[in-house]
């Protein structure tokens, strides 16, 4: 698959699931519907439902704009760098940062798709630094431009936001780029004709740059 479909694709991909989370939030908006049942309560046997639905389900129209560009952003540099290993690295994301939120985080309902944002972002941010080559930094280093504020958001900030999803999010993330950072084949190095020709003409030149020993070349000047 070429780089331009490959992009192209990443990005239908991305917009097909903030399409999902939007037809969501609209048909709570005009039909009345209330799906805070889909949210995630720690240590509640019917709030475990939300380790899988928590993420789909956002508390305000603000909520869900805030995610939808991340979303659009992060997911498709995960799927175009990663092609091999986006699916698993999303639905660990996804499952671990559920858990964590419902065996540790505090007493109420947590909504929103932000702890697979920072997931995502952690997994592309660890990963670069193993792998290192130019894709995977390209790649983060426009996710660190743009969203470089997520490594201060696990911590508490406000009342009102799910610092543990977040936290958990990016555990899962970090976990998640220790297992499947080599998942996906480097892209190859290209090399140039200038680097392959200099290569080729280094003159070979044995043993000549060697010195004599001074007293040796006197004497073989002098009897010359």
């Amino acid at each position: 698959m070429t780089h331009n479909k490959r992009l192209s694709k990443s990005i239908l991909y991305s917009i097909l699931a903030i399409t999902f989370l939007w037809c969501l939030k609209s048909a709570e908006i005009l039909f009345g519907l209330n799906l805070s049942f889909m949210g995630l309560v720690p240590l509640d046997t019917q709030g475990m439902l939300g380790i899988i639905t928590a993420p789909l389900v956002h508390g305000s129209l603000e909520h869900i704009f805030n995610n939808t560009f991340t979303i659009l952003i992060l997911a498709s540099f995960l799927y175009y760098g990663y092609p091999n290993s986006w699916w698993k690295v999303l639905i660990f994301v996804w499952i671990l940062s559920g858990l964590g939120v419902w065996f540790f985080a505090r007493q109420v309902n947590h909504i929103g798709a932000s702890g697979v944002t920072h997931g995502l972002f952690f997994f592309l941010f660890v990963a670069s630094i193993f792998r290192r080559d130019k894709s995977s930094v390209a790649i983060m280093m426009i996710a660190f431009l743009l969203y470089g504020g997520m490594t201060m958001t696990i911590f508490p900030r406000e009342e009102g936001i799910s610092f543990e999803y977040h936290f958990f999010g990016a555990l899962a993330g970090v976990v998640a780029a220790l297992i499947w950072r080599d998942s996906d084949p480097k892209p190859a190095v290209k090399r140039y004709e200038w680097e392959e020709s200099s290569s080729q003409d280094d003159i070979d030149i044995g043993d000549e740059w060697q010195v004599d020993d001074p007293s040796e070349a006197e004497e073989k000047h002098r009897f010359h």
